[in-house]
């Protein structure tokens, strides 16, 4: 089964509790929240006030995925702002084993993410101690960029070395790609421009097929 996580960074800043709303009668799993710190990446989002205004509005899931650094003393922070998945990046601080370890006392589901010019090799170790695996598909910063090809074979690697985790993909994902994704072996597509494009809170129904055209050609896998 392949997860939609709709990226709000796509949204209306000014209308997340009606957008999310929106996405999710439109057919979406999942709401991705991308947390950037004008440091580890170059822009600036979320913080957890922002997951905690918009958590009553989410009747999905809440993935967080944390592109800041340091990670570790903002974990209980978003923990208790209700993330149900908090997504740490390998590259960001030398313990990651001790992140991921925090991330799951603290109550949620952890993830590690990797960066385009990051070898998956970097996250093997840890597939032990985490959910899901992210794989940043555009180098992480700003929404609608086009997605990196040579990303590709990560995927097909994790998923022989984890066949039991959701394995992610973020950035520039797409009808056009969403196949090649997931017979490579992810499960969970996140998509931020290619879902809100031509849509509004007044008029959602463009969310929802985008949302069936990304299912769709991602289900069209030739058996």
């Amino acid at each position: 089964m392949v997860t939609i996580a709709p990226s709000i960074l796509a949204a209306d800043f000014a209308a997340f509790g009606a957008e999310i709303a929106a996405v999710e009668a439109e057919g979406a799993d999942w709401i991705h929240v991308d947390v950037m710190d004008g440091h580890f990446v170059p822009n600036i989002t979320f913080g957890p006030q922002t997951c905690a205004a918009i958590r009553p509005h989410i009747r999905t899931l809440m993935d967080v995925h944390l592109m800041i650094a340091p990670v570790d003393p903002f974990i209980d922070a978003f923990a208790a702002a209700g993330a149900d998945i908090l997504t740490a990046h390998v590259e960001a601080g030398p313990h990651i084993h001790r992140t991921l370890q925090a991330i799951r006392a603290a109550g949620c589901r952890p993830g590690v993410a990797l960066n385009p010019g990051t070898p998956v090799e970097a996250v093997r170790p840890v597939l032990d101690l985490v959910d899901l695996v992210c794989v940043m598909t555009v180098n992480p910063g700003f929404g609608g960029q086009s997605f990196i090809d040579t990303c590709l074979p990560k995927v097909a690697q994790l998923r022989a070395w984890a066949p039991h985790l959701h394995i992610e993909i973020d950035g520039g994902v797409g009808p056009g790609n969403a196949r090649r994704l997931v017979e490579a072996g992810a499960d969970v597509l996140v998509a931020g421009s290619s879902v809100f494009k031509g849509g509004s809170v007044a008029d959602p129904a463009p969310y929802g097929q985008n949302i069936r055209a990304i299912r769709k050609a991602a289900t069209s896998v030739a058996a």
